[in-house]
């Protein structure tokens, strides 16, 4: 089996943990640092309610099983997998030898490259035996959070702005004091 990290780690962190979307946000956020810590979370607030609003849109016109990403994914890993021969050792079990033999369940969803339980979406080694077996809806094989309908659900609940804050209710001393954010990390 593999080694590293995934081996060991009992948390999923799988292709939507891979991006680096703190990097994204403190580049959105340069400049709101020199804020108190107020406005800065305010500015934070205005970032991701105009990403929800987006990705809400993006979610309601999404009409794949998958969503865009997912459906890239699943073709790049389909290609792969137009030249393996597959070996069934049960109805759920089969290997395949590309370089090296892979072993993959289909009932527990597990491929021996990994991929197919770290990302929860099918492996190349998965698509091959899903081809050979004539299976064409592959989408059931993939967690449910790539899915469109899931996608939509995340962006269900709107963001709230916050109240001007002439409108708080906050003690005096609270509302004078400016608390500025750490200049560095």
């Amino acid at each position: 089996m593999r080694s590293g990290r995934s081996s060991f780690n009992k948390v999923n962190r799988g292709r939507m943990m891979t991006s680096n979307i703190a990097e994204c946000i403190n580049g959105y956020l340069v400049e709101a640092r020199q804020l108190s810590i107020l406005e800065f979370l305010e500015e934070v607030r205005i970032l991701f309610g105009s990403w929800h609003c987006k990705n809400r849109e993006i979610a309601s016109y999404t009409k794949d099983t998958l969503g865009r990403r997912f459906e890239e994914v699943l073709i790049i890993n389909a290609s792969k997998s137009s030249k393996m021969e597959v070996v069934p050792s049960s109805e759920f079990i089969f290997w395949l030898m590309v370089g090296r033999r892979y072993i993959v369940c289909l009932e527990r969803k597990v491929c021996s490259c990994g991929r197919f339980q770290v990302d929860e979406i099918l492996c190349a080694h998965a698509i091959a035996i899903l081809r050979e077996n004539n299976v064409k809806d592959m989408h059931p094989y993939c967690s449910d959070y790539y899915k469109s309908d899931t996608l939509a659900k995340t962006y269900e609940i709107p963001m709230v702005p916050m109240p001007d804050k002439e409108d708080w209710s906050a003690p005096d001393d609270v509302v004078a004091e400016t608390v500025y954010p750490p200049r560095y990390r």
